[in-house]
């Protein structure tokens, strides 16, 4: 079997690279000296040069102005971008517009996606349920009005990017156990946004939803919407786990490489050695995982299979990228001393961001829950 990328996704890396080269990853306040939000908006001048760059468009198909590349190439991408904790909606946004290409009528495509793929318009997803540990579509109601809209009632939490995005992709229930998907506009008329704050400083937001009007066009009822379009947040949040991961152990081995104690660097000391082997191997786990969970989302649509569905491969990503992401930082953070908490250093950022990442759409623990389930429901054979 060939695991080499295509050059269509090394293309995508080295266009990542040349972007995200000048992003300074210490650009904003730290979060540990900053009460609320490091920034009222995300990088916009970033946005504008990977749209300038059609990173954006990366995933829209040629009809839309894209490039029409997979799940893979996309993860390569944000795992260039967590490398520098690029401050930008790059994964909400590529994937909600993906699960409208695929599953949005042909009204929502058009008036989305061109604008979509161009930067234009920032969309982003509520992805995390009321509290965070329940399903995210039975947080909001779905009922159809006799006028023929749809209405939504309900809260979401933690919604990422969204004072700052244009349409925010709300997933629901109807009260018949089927989930549907909505593209409400940011200003729609009984939707508030309360904010709130990552654990990496970002400024989120508490999504309440009052009798939102969704007209028909706007609502994705299609079984695989949500379902999709959640399993490519979660294997993209493992690709930005990676990423940053890579990042803070290059930053270790250059710091123990360089600090001398009993004039040796301590990088020769075996004690480091070996934590820093081990934290490598967390890193290539991470990558496997990864990539097997990228391709299991693009091969589903192909009708290619598996022991499991592809939740579980997904399940086991983020299990990998939970507790290797923070395995990693807490290595990194002991491996540097007293120089790892210094708010001029860089390392705390990446601290604070693996908290994030670790949690986000679920722990460890929830994931090795899920995964239970299904093996529970398939029998392997």
């Amino acid at each position: 079997m060939d695991f080499t990328f295509t050059e269509e996704q090394q293309a995508a890396v080295e266009a990542a690279r040349a972007v995200f080269s000048g992003v300074a990853p210490d650009g904003v306040p730290s979060p540990a000296l900053t009460p609320g939000a490091v920034a009222d908006d995300f990088d916009r001048p970033l946005w504008v040069r990977l749209a300038a760059s059609d990173l954006l468009s990366l995933v829209l198909s040629e009809e839309y102005g894209g490039a029409g590349l997979d799940a893979i190439a996309l993860c390569l991408v944000l795992r260039e971008a967590a490398k520098v904790l690029a401050r930008v909606p790059l994964l909400e946004h590529c994937a909600t517009a993906l699960a409208v290409q695929a599953h949005g009528s042909p009204e929502l495509a058009a008036a989305l996606l061109p604008g979509a793929g161009d930067g234009q318009l920032v969309l982003t997803a509520a992805a995390h349920g009321r509290s965070g540990h329940d399903p995210a579509e039975l947080a909001v109601a779905a009922r159809r009005s006799p006028e023929g809209p749809w209405v939504l009632d309900g809260v979401q939490t933690a919604v990422p990017w969204a004072h700052g995005a244009d349409w925010i992709a709300v997933p629901a229930h109807t009260g018949e156990g089927a989930a549907v998907l909505a593209l409400v506009p940011r200003g729609a008329e009984g939707l508030t946004l309360a904010d709130q704050f990552s654990t990496s400083g970002e400024r989120f937001a508490e999504l309440r939803l009052d009798g939102v009007l969704v007209p028909a066009a706007h609502l994705m009822d299609s079984p695989r919407a949500w379902e999709r379009l959640n399993q490519l947040l979660t294997t993209g949040t493992c690709a930005l786990a990676l990423g940053l991961g890579t990042a803070v152990l290059a930053m270790t081995s250059q710091y123990t490489g360089k600090r001398e104690q009993f004039g040796f660097p301590v990088a020769t000391f075996q004690a480091v050695a070996v934590q820093a082997a081990d934290r490598y191997i967390d890193l290539r786990a991470m990558e496997a995982t990864l990539w097997q969970a990228a391709w299991r989302i693009d091969a589903a649509t192909g009708g290619a299979g598996g022991p499991l569905p592809a939740a579980g491969d997904i399940a086991v990503a983020k299990i990998w990228a939970s507790e290797g992401v923070r395995r990693v930082v807490q290595t990194a953070q002991h491996l540097h001393g007293g120089f790892g908490a210094d708010t001029d250093y860089p390392l705390h950022r990446y601290h604070a961001w693996a908290k994030q990442l670790e949690l986000q759409l679920g722990p460890a623990a929830a994931h090795e829950e899920a995964l239970g389930d299904l093996l529970a429901a398939h029998a392997l054979t």
